[in-house]
């Protein structure tokens, strides 16, 4: 244990050395990274003191070239406390800091000022105001309007808007042909195949089927119109929903002029029974009603005339 104080002092030692010094408070504004022009402290350093005449706030500027390897939040808040900003009693104060080397800012405010200067406004302030002009290498601008965004919600003469997405995703939706639930392209593969595999099959059979079909494309109307809207969104299914409506009677038209259709319509009043493409027809005493079994089938399968109770179970995942 003996042995073990000195190595754990001499760590914390070397760890002190590492992290980064707070630097002297020379003023309003502290440059240390140097990317301030004089100007700009100038008009910085009179805009604060007025601020500070008025309302007692204490808001400072300190731009660092590194952070050494020590978060912004620490930091922030050990500048802060070290240069104790603020009047005692109103811990008023608010401290700007800009490290451009690990290109990270923060806007640390003190307690008595945390109800109007919010978390929610000073992060508005970072990401709406500062970050921009950052970005576009202005740190002047970057500065300057940060801490007119900070002095005008503190004294309510401007407050920074809130983000409003409405207009990105107008435009998303306007542009996006998929714009219905935000599904994986596996996803929309596996239920499109579901979903036109069942209509598509019934489609097809309206059209070749003699007497029923016409049924089948009334009854098909809902189904085109709403089912297709999970796989390709609004727009891809009110596309699909015309074609169904136009191509279905010109289908429709074209294959009842062909022999084949004629002959198993005239089977069908006459047998009972007509023979399409290895599928049997069959019309139950000449009505319109039909139904369709594999030919090639040795027997078939049925249901007794059970009904269901309501019981059982969906999922999802």
């Amino acid at each position: 244990m003996k042995r073990l104080l000195p190595c754990l002092v001499g760590l914390l030692a070397a760890f002190s050395a590492l992290a980064v010094d707070v630097p002297y408070l020379s003023g309003r504004v502290v440059d240390n990274a140097e990317i301030l022009k004089a100007e700009t402290k100038r008009k910085l350093n009179a805009q604060l003191k007025a601020h500070e005449q008025e309302t007692t706030n204490q808001i400072a500027v300190l731009t660092v070239p590194s952070l050494e390897g020590e978060s912004v939040e620490s930091y922030a808040e050990q500048v802060f406390n070290t240069w104790k900003l603020g009047q005692k009693g109103k811990d008023n104060g608010v401290l700007v800091l800009v490290a451009p080397n690990e290109r990270r800012m923060r806007i640390e405010v003190g307690y008595g000022l945390e109800g109007t200067l919010t978390d929610v406004a000073a992060s508005r302030i970072v990401r709406n105001v500062m970050t921009p002009r950052f970005k576009a290498g202005d740190f002047d601008a970057g500065v300057t309007d940060g801490v007119a965004a900070v002095i005008g919600q503190l004294t309510g003469a401007a407050a920074i808007a809130a983000d409003d997405p409405r207009p990105a995703v107008a435009v998303k939706k306007s542009e996006k042909f998929f714009d219905g639930p935000d599904l994986s392209l596996p996803e929309r593969i596996l239920i499109g195949a579901f979903i036109f595999g069942i209509i598509g099959l019934f489609t097809v059979i309206g059209v070749l089927t003699p007497g029923m079909g016409w049924f089948l494309y009334f009854f098909l109307i809902p189904f085109w119109a709403m089912f297709p809207i999970v796989v390709v969104g609004t727009t891809g299914a009110l596309y699909l929903f015309g074609t169904y409506l136009v191509v279905f009677p010109i289908a429709k038209l074209i294959v009842s002029r062909r022999p084949w259709y004629e002959k198993a319509k005239q089977d069908i009043k006459t047998k009972g029974t007509a023979q399409i493409g290895g599928f049997t027809l069959t019309s139950g005493g000449g009505s319109s009603s039909s139904s369709w079994s594999s030919g090639s089938s040795g027997g078939g399968f049925s249901g007794g005339g059970g009904s269901s109770g309501g019981g059982g179970a969906s999922g999802s995942w």
